[in-house]
């Protein structure tokens, strides 16, 4: 039985992600704790048999996670793309790695990815602990070759041997790096983001919460705007993604001039690296690189909407600096390609339809 009362004074001192992930992880309510329900809206959270959580480890994660010495030049680290003070966002069109290098894709916020079934925006990642090791190895974020930097680092501090025989209960030299990966994961576990003014007007049916025109807003994203086909609202939960993939013709004016000749040679047996792609046009073809179907090309997993007034620019290649532009996009619903999704349509808005949609998006944020 675990001790109400002992863990209402540890919350005290613990940041509002942690009083959530223990929340979610041992159901319990902290009456002393200045947060109501900071769960609300969010589904159970399944932690991997594997890597049990414990305070300990989640700690060592965040240490691991900030740590720029896991990078070619000592410049990167993971905190580098996801800032704690930008919803774990960079703010910027596409990530800034090593030597000021530029990636191919906005990075996404880590926040809730703990809910997620696949990892980075094609989804090749089938879990927190694999896609914590990807960017490390990427030569224009970490742009380390091989993993023995990071252990290396690891060995010679002065204090990431004894935390790893803490929480692990392993020597020096049996420090792997799939346990880095456990550690890393385990803290981004506790990157929990609910208990918006959208989850206290929904599911707790407080329906002093919203305003009227965000209000307005919700209905219209439930119903005319088809905008919860994607993200998703269940009856007791709401992620705002649905773990798919989906292609809306952003970026395809990249790859639109290839793309008749794409399709011939991959038909035809061909692999993609014959046709002569640049990397950026590579990067397009989106979730087609994981599986490798023709009718993937120009996907890209769903984006959760939670804290999205926090996380601009938007689309999976940063080229959308506004909401008011986002949703000025899915109303013109335009077939960039034959491989736009068919869901994707004109939706024939109202200025006012519009303005309610954005108030309604802005109320997804949480307080923390």
């Amino acid at each position: 039985m675990i001790n109400q009362q002992r863990f209402s004074l540890l919350v005290l001192f613990l940041g509002v992600e942690m009083q959530m992930f223990l929340i979610l992880l041992f159901g319990i309510s902290f009456s002393s704790v200045s947060i109501a329900n900071p769960t609300l809206g969010l589904p159970p959270l399944s932690i991997p048999k594997n890597n049990p959580q414990t305070l300990e480890k989640v700690e060592l994660g965040r240490l691991l996670f900030n740590d720029s010495r896991f990078s070619a030049d000592g410049s990167i680290s993971c905190a580098s793309c996801h800032h704690s003070d930008k919803a774990f966002t960079d703010a910027l069109k596409v990530p800034i790695g090593i030597d000021n290098q530029t990636g191919l894709r906005n990075a996404p916020t880590v926040v809730n990815s703990a809910f997620y079934e696949t990892l980075f925006l094609d989804g090749r990642a089938k879990s927190l602990e694999d896609q914590a090791l990807g960017p490390f190895l990427s030569p224009v974020e970490h742009g380390l070759e091989d993993y023995k930097k990071v252990i290396k680092v690891i060995k010679q501090d002065s204090e990431y041997p004894i935390l790893f025989k803490k929480v692990f209960n392993i020597s020096i030299n049996e420090i792997t790096i799939d346990y880095v990966a456990k550690a890393i994961a385990s803290f981004e576990r506790t990157l929990i983001s609910a208990n918006s003014l959208f989850d206290q007007y929904y599911f707790g049916r407080d329906h002093t919460k919203l305003s009227e025109s965000a209000a307005r807003g919700l209905r219209i994203f439930r119903r005319k705007g088809n905008c919860a086909n994607c993200h998703e609202i269940s009856f007791d939960n709401a992620l705002f993604m649905d773990n798919r993939f989906y292609n809306i013709g952003v970026g395809s004016q990249r790859i639109n001039k290839q793309l008749d000749d794409i399709v011939i040679a991959l038909k035809s047996g061909k692999k993609i690296e014959s046709i002569g792609l640049t990397a950026e046009q590579e990067s397009e073809l989106g979730r087609f690189n994981v599986t490798h179907i023709i009718s993937d090309i120009g996907k890209f997993k769903t984006p959760t909407l939670r804290n999205i007034s926090l996380t601009a620019p938007y689309m999976h290649d940063g080229s959308i600096q506004t909401l008011e532009q986002v949703v000025d996009y899915y109303d013109k619903g335009e077939k960039h390609n034959a491989f736009v999704d068919a869901a994707f349509f004109p939706l024939n808005f109202t200025q006012q339809e519009k303005k309610d949609l954005v108030e309604f998006m802005k109320a997804l944020t949480s307080s923390r």
